[in-house]
């Protein structure tokens, strides 16, 4: 056995053993890179990333293009360090979505954060609810850019028509980190609202969210209950 190959799974044991909480940045993700640099010293490819990114974080919400220009990197480092966040958006949404019932805007936020785990640009989802409140499902309306993102009222109409929902709820994210909704939230708001109503479909709420807020139209009274 090499010297590299009894620290990884010394690293592996110390991981199953006792988590992440103490361990430093550099290793967490010295430990992931074992699974795309088969072989060898990784630790300094891990202190370049750091370097360059400036943090974990950093690390695994840059594009596929800036990472591939690190010394190193090569094309299953970089969809390792994509599928990382993708899983744990994925994880999180499918442990938060069952056996939702609508209530309140702290439901709706419990809901769709997993949805914008980690997204630097900006996206919606529609939430389709039955009668009784109870969720059938999240679905993916669009993605943008940084600043905007444009919201299909066709869309929205064929995925809450195609799981037969009566009540939707609307979520986009603002990247910038203010969740105050703009005039043309408003007004598209509104705008779905009224075209809804004749196919005996409700929206019941449109939210907006960042990082670690959200405002609610519907608590707001931006948006008048029906």
């Amino acid at each position: 056995m090499g010297i590299h190959e009894g620290h990884r799974d010394r690293m592996k044991q110390e991981f199953l053993q006792g988590g992440l909480a103490h361990v430093s940045e550099p290793r967490v993700l010295e430990l992931l890179l074992f699974y795309s640099r088969r072989q060898g010293d990784v630790n300094p490819l891990a202190h370049q990333l750091l370097d360059t990114f400036g943090s974990l974080a950093g690390v695994l919400d840059a594009s596929p293009d800036d990472l591939r220009k690190v010394p190193g990197v090569g094309e299953n480092t970089v969809v390792l360090l994509k599928l990382i966040p993708a899983i744990a958006a994925r994880y999180l949404a499918s442990r938060t979505s069952a056996e939702v019932i609508l209530s309140d805007s702290a439901t709706l936020h419990a809901l769709f954060t997993p949805y914008f785990f980690g997204a630097r640009n900006e996206k919606s989802f529609l939430a389709c609810f039955d009668s009784k409140g109870k969720l059938l499902g999240v679905r993916p309306l669009s993605e943008g850019t940084p600043n905007a993102n444009e919201i299909s009222l066709r869309k929205i109409t064929t995925e809450a028509l195609a799981l037969n929902a009566t009540v939707v709820v609307l979520a986009h994210n603002h990247p910038s980190g203010l969740a105050t909704p703009s005039q043309e939230d408003l007004f598209l708001t509104r705008y779905i609202q009224d075209s809804l109503k004749p196919l005996g479909i409700t929206l019941y709420d449109h939210v907006i969210l960042t990082d670690d807020d959200m405002v609610s139209l519907r608590d707001s009274r931006y948006l008048t209950p029906l």
